[in-house]
């Protein structure tokens, strides 16, 4: 890392230097109605972030109220495609980020912030320097449709069910595309608890004319031919898999310590560019990662945990082996 990138995002704060925008009363001004009134004839689904379904329409409705609170999204195969070549499967993960919903006028933005790069300093001028030399990405745009209390009803339905993990140009052989028309959300697994919000979609997924066979014969793992789509889904035609996305609360600030990654513990690690480090030392600053484990008795030099790390086996799996 040269010394000019070490120093830029300090001169950036030094050229441009915008103040905090204030924020306008969004309630008073709106215009919107109530959450109530709007989410009469809907089915509340209450947890961590509450839903509302609404029948009539097909649309899942979220009501956000933790404004600029760092919030874990999460999203992963509920149903698999079946195809070892093309290895879209069951359970498997597509993906984490942290994201944050900011209100902007009528505008609800879900933003993920950029934690690759970061200042660990105590001045906040050179925190905000390094937070603005390096772009976030506004992952989506969402439209206040009602609110109340600063609690804001916004439409989740196109968010969820859309092709975010482009999958479409991974199912072969052939062209396919995302058929909205043929997904919907997968209301069995949209379901809320207090520490999490949880949304299912079944999305389907469409082949093109004049783009091939749905599928060459035989498996791919050691006759040389390829597992297409025509040979693991119902049809060549079409395939449709589920996606599912989490919505988990965060621990607060401060109840976690984290411990310094040396290659001879044989823990993987998650690293971020520490724009505040002293010049001269290494600005890559490695942890490890690891389960987040208090001791009940911290006196004892083994404890058992005040909340037990628990693995679930998935209930599919057959006998003998679930037990």
């Amino acid at each position: 890392m040269t010394r000019f990138r070490k120093l830029l995002p300090v001169h950036l704060s030094c050229l441009f230097f915008f103040g905090p925008v204030s924020t306008v009363a969004q309630a008073a001004e709106s215009g919107l109605p109530s959450i109530e009134e709007k989410t009469a004839s809907m089915r509340a689904i209450d947890g961590f972030i509450p839903m509302y379904w609404e029948a009539s329409s097909g649309k899942l409705w979220l009501e956000i109220s933790r404004w600029d609170t760092d919030v874990l999204h999460m999203t992963g195969l509920a149903s698999g495609l079946g195809s070892n070549d093309i290895g879209l499967d069951r359970g498997q993960l597509a993906g984490s980020r942290v994201v944050r919903f900011q209100r902007v006028g009528p505008k609800v933005l879900m933003i993920q912030p950029n934690l690759d790069f970061r200042a660990s300093s105590t001045n906040p001028r050179e925190v905000q320097a390094v937070t603005d030399a390096f772009a976030p990405s506004t992952l989506w745009g969402f439209t206040a449709a009602a609110e109340t209390d600063g609690r804001v009803l916004v439409d989740v339905t196109d968010f969820v069910v859309r092709d975010m993990i482009n999958w479409a140009q991974r199912l072969r052989p052939g062209t396919y595309r995302f058929d909205a028309g043929r997904s919907a959300v997968h209301l069995p697994m949209t379901m809320g608890f207090p520490e999490n919000t949880e949304i299912e979609a079944s999305l389907t997924f469409v082949r093109q004319p004049g783009g091939g066979g749905g599928g060459f014969g035989g498996f791919g793992g050691g006759g040389g031919t390829f597992e297409g789509v025509g040979n693991v889904a119902a049809t060549g035609e079409a395939a449709t898999i589920r996606l599912h996305h989490s919505f988990v609360q965060l621990p607060e600030l401060g109840e976690y310590t984290p411990r310094a990654f040396d290659p001879r513990a044989g823990y993987g690690a998650m690293s971020f560019a520490d724009y505040s480090a002293p010049l001269g030392e290494d600005m890559q600053q490695r942890f490890i990662r690891r389960h987040r484990l208090e001791k009940r008795d911290p006196s004892a030099a083994m404890s058992e945990a005040v909340e037990p790390i628990v693995y679930y086996l998935d209930p599919g799996a057959p006998e003998p082996i679930r037990t």
